[in-house]
């Protein structure tokens, strides 16, 4: 069966995927620790670098592009340096970013990190300073993206709505998304933290646990509420998958024949950060997807693409070469 993955992989090398949603960027401040303030009993920090790295809806664009996509990101960002520097990034890993609209009286969406070390201690977070306007889009911006998407969807394999509740993703943006995707015939998958009742006739909806808990009313999920979740969220969206990822766990696929398949994590003794895996997820399966791969078959790239990335620390991407490492890795452990 493995085999079968390794097909996808190279079936899915540049094909065109929108991804539409809220683009943050994640903004690391780095400063060496120098003394105690004489002002307040605070460090004084010594700035020793700034770096802007693709977070929120950019690092599910970010993931497609690394794993071999042609990434159309569609969004806004402000008129600010950290809009700029976000389309930079993007541009460098050659994301198209014509979609991105900015907005004079919005700032881009940031998540500033100060981050703090010296000689003898561990470098750590200090503090996170979040900007972002949690208003409507103005009219005018949201038609600029409703015509994006309008002009490009026909020039698609696959389209990712990525909704962070920052409402970038407002309710014409979802409409117009998955109407265009069900009228064009291609999968259109979302991935929502507050708001996934609100995406019907989706194709694929991906949740986490708690997401998927929240979206049907609960606190948490055991195995039981699981399954009556993931078929809850598959009528009421009229979708045709829904996939609930459960960490250490795993991740379930829900399909609307009524099938539900289990697949545990590949590599459960080395889980090192799961910070942006659930983005990592969203780009496999979607671009397994465009490459005309079943659900399944998608569902299980998606976890191996996971089991890469949670090697790594902080918010990081997979490599083609990377997934056909671990691929090749898990079968040689299986069949010694």
């Amino acid at each position: 069966m493995l085999v079968n993955l390794f097909n996808i992989i190279d079936k899915m090398q540049n094909k065109n995927i929108m991804v539409i949603g809220d683009m943050v960027a994640d903004v690391y401040l780095e400063g060496k620790i120098s003394r105690i303030s004489r002002e307040a009993p605070v460090l004084i920090l010594e700035h020793a670098g700034e770096t802007v790295v693709p977070g929120g809806a950019a690092n599910a664009v970010h993931n497609v592009a690394t794993l071999g996509g042609q990434v159309y990101a569609v969004g806004v960002i402000g008129q600010d340096s950290a809009g700029m520097e976000l389309v930079r990034v993007l541009n460098s890993k050659g994301v198209v970013t014509e979609g991105l609209i900015e907005d004079y009286d919005r700032p881009t969406i940031t998540k500033t990190r100060v981050m703090a070390g010296g000689q003898a201690t561990v470098r750590q977070q200090v503090v996170r300073i979040d900007r972002e306007k949690k208003v409507p889009l103005a009219p005018e911006v949201e038609n600029q993206i409703l015509d994006y998407i309008n002009s490009n969807i026909n020039n698609m394999s696959a389209v990712v709505l990525s909704d962070y509740g920052s409402h970038s993703v407002s309710p014409k943006v979802i409409r117009t998304a998955i109407d265009c995707c069900n009228e064009v015939g291609i999968p259109c998958i979302v991935d929502s933290r507050y708001n996934v009742m609100a995406y019907n006739g989706v194709i694929v909806v991906k949740q986490n646990e708690s997401e998927a808990a929240a979206a049907v009313g609960l606190e948490s999920l055991d195995s039981q509420s699981l399954v009556a979740a993931g078929k809850t969220i598959l009528q009421r969206l009229n979708a045709q998958a829904v996939l609930i990822t459960q960490g250490p766990d795993g991740m379930t696929l829900f399909e609307a024949t009524g099938k539900y398949t289990h697949i545990p994590v590949t590599n459960k003794s080395e889980v090192y950060d799961v910070t942006g895996a659930g983005d990592t997820v969203v780009a496999a399966m979607t671009l397994a997807l465009a490459a005309k791969a079943d659900y399944v078959d998608a569902a299980r790239l998606s976890n191996f693409a996971a089991g890469v990335v949670v090697k790594k620390p902080g918010t990081a991407t997979t490599t083609p070469d990377e997934l056909r490492q671990a691929l090749g890795e898990h079968n040689e452990n299986h069949c010694t």
